[in-house]
């Protein structure tokens, strides 16, 4: 006879000492980070790391740092002996979240002795203490396909793009796309619906940018397809949902879509997120190739 007992302990640890600020409480903060690369990666791809690192960094220095370890326990008994095995998994995660830039990034660059790339990126914006208020959802982005399989944000030029979408509430959606030109174009809701709102339901798959899968439920579906003038560019891809409906930033028609420019879109974004601490929003670098 064998008898397997498994238990999971949680322990949380917080790390750095927290100054309370407010429940809420947005604050301007700054912060740097040092990127040094390998000769692996691009130009662009160096600069979004250490600028997203920069923006982690300030965030641990303001809020802290949340070290939360699972400890798990088997306990096995076999003809009358007992072993013990245990794993221990930890992570650490900043307990706070950025809301926006309200300076572009500045970026210092060297070169090390090997010629691979020294990037110091410093970054300001406006953050919050996390309050666990914004609702999760998963999005992810698809390529020349509609299955979870196709999952992919490396693209060439002429492929399509779906994004797969379930939110954990019912809620309100918009997607946005800037591209190297720092244009941001609204792909959802759709450019051709007249409804100002595309409200989803929890706990549904919703498959956006297809015409088949779309059948005009969310409005007149737009088809994408991803173009690269140069040999490499670099797009950015912005899901927003929230339980509450709010306003969409002021756009102008342009080729078919209604665009802004980065700067006032990065304006609209921290706008609405002070206001509204349940909405979330996911950010995804686009690399499209010739």
């Amino acid at each position: 006879m064998k008898l397997r007992i498994f238990t999971t302990l949680s322990v949380l640890l917080c790390l750095n000492s927290l100054i309370a600020h407010g429940a809420g409480a947005v604050r301007e903060i700054s912060g740097e980070y040092t990127y040094y690369d390998d000769g692996r990666k691009s130009r662009v791809e160096i600069m979004e790391i250490a600028a997203t690192q920069a923006r982690l960094e300030a965030l641990a220095r303001e809020y802290g740092t949340l070290l939360t370890q699972t400890i798990q326990q088997n306990d096995i008994v076999k003809n009358g002996r007992e072993t013990n095995d245990f794993l221990a998994l930890s992570s650490t995660e900043v307990k706070g979240e950025w809301l926006g830039d309200t300076q572009e990034p500045k970026y210092e660059f060297s070169m090390d002795a090997n010629q691979n790339l020294i990037v110091t990126c410093k970054v300001r914006g406006r953050a919050r203490e996390i309050s666990n208020e914004a609702v999760d959802f998963e999005a992810i982005v698809l390529r020349n396909g509609t299955k979870r399989a196709n999952s992919g944000n490396e693209f060439r030029n002429g492929d399509e793009l779906f994004l797969l979408f379930n939110p954990s509430s019912d809620g309100y959606i918009s997607v946005y796309l800037e591209d190297e030109h720092r244009q941001v174009h609204e792909l959802l809701p759709y450019p051709r619906d007249t409804k100002s709102e595309l409200k989803l339901k929890r706990g549904e798959d919703y498959v956006f940018f297809s015409e088949k899968l779309g059948g005009g439920k969310y409005g007149p579906e737009e088809e994408l397809i991803m173009t690269a003038e140069d040999e490499r560019e670099y797009n950015r891809l912005y899901v927003i949902f929230s339980p509450n409906p709010y306003s969409r930033p002021v756009t102008r028609n342009s080729g078919g879509l209604n665009s802004t420019t980065s700067s006032e879109f990065t304006k609209w974004l921290l706008k609405t997120r002070q206001k509204d601490n349940k909405m979330g929003v996911h950010t995804m670098l686009l690399t499209i190739t010739e």
